[in-house]
């Protein structure tokens, strides 16, 4: 997560923004292709195939963030001990995952820009209009098109990526782009997102876990160590704590009683 990173992914955003905003229709063009004219749907969107690609996603991306939890909650519960995985990390899986995928993505994109979905335009029998990527007088209310959702959180995997050992790390951000890129056709072979919704989705998603990054791990005014973030753990989970132990007293004692 250096300074290159950075650069390539400010050149990914112009290039997607200068390309999509000058041809809007190129949006229209790459959803045409997973739509069946005929039958006048989104072909792929249905069936059980289908919702198992989704879950599979999904629980991937779970899975990813698991140990974090994991760590943190124990942690919690034990705060004598040591974390099953440095401080720093689990702190950092999950501050990238609440701001880009929750926060910057659910949050405040899909609910603010109200950009319709390939499914609800009329181009492909809906009944709102299609709006290029910036415009923001679409006619979606809310849960709209830009970003994806799922693509964000796909593409989320940049995060565990960046703290993959430095010899693989290399490998690991392409296989982070690759099946964010996967989910992402995924949801565009359903008509639920354009390609630009996906091709942002990983420029912003990528840009917050760079920031975050920077911020716990490089630069030196905010940077952290895995044993300040224990012991800011193990001191609030210090009154929850003392709480139990009066609570177990009490019992205890009533029982005696």
């Amino acid at each position: 997560m250096n300074r290159t990173g950075l650069l390539a992914a400010l050149a990914v955003g112009i290039g997607v923004g200068a390309v999509f905003g000058i041809f809007p229709e190129l949006d229209l063009r790459l959803a045409r292709l997973f739509f069946d004219g005929q039958g006048g749907a989104f072909a792929f969107g249905h069936g059980a195939g289908a919702r198992l690609l989704r879950d599979a996603a999904m629980w991937i991306v779970a899975a990813s963030a698991a140990p974090a939890v994991i760590a943190i909650v124990l942690k919690f519960l034990l705060p004598e001990r040591r974390m099953l995985i440095p401080g720093r990390a689990a702190v950092f899986l999950l501050a990238t995952l609440a701001l880009a995928p929750g926060l910057v993505t659910n949050g405040i994109l899909k609910d603010q820009w109200p950009r319709s979905r390939p499914i609800d335009v009329a181009e492909f029998g809906g009944k709102e209009h299609f709006s290029a990527w910036w415009d923001p007088h679409g006619g979606c209310g809310q849960n709209c098109s830009f970003v994806s959702g799922e693509a964000s959180g796909a593409y989320w995997m940049f995060a565990p990526a960046a703290l993959a050992p430095a010899p693989v790390r290399p490998y690991a951000f392409a296989a982070a782009a690759v099946f964010g890129t996967a989910v992402g056709v995924k949801r565009m072979a359903f008509g639920g997102h354009f390609a630009s919704d996906v091709l942002f989705a990983g420029v912003f998603t990528f840009l917050v876990i760079w920031l975050v990054h920077a911020l716990i791990y490089r630069w030196p005014f905010t940077r952290l160590s895995d044993e300040t973030v224990e012991a800011v753990i193990a001191r609030a989970a210090a009154p929850v704590h003392r709480h139990v132990r009066a609570l177990l007293r009490r019992v205890a004692g009533g029982e005696r009683a």
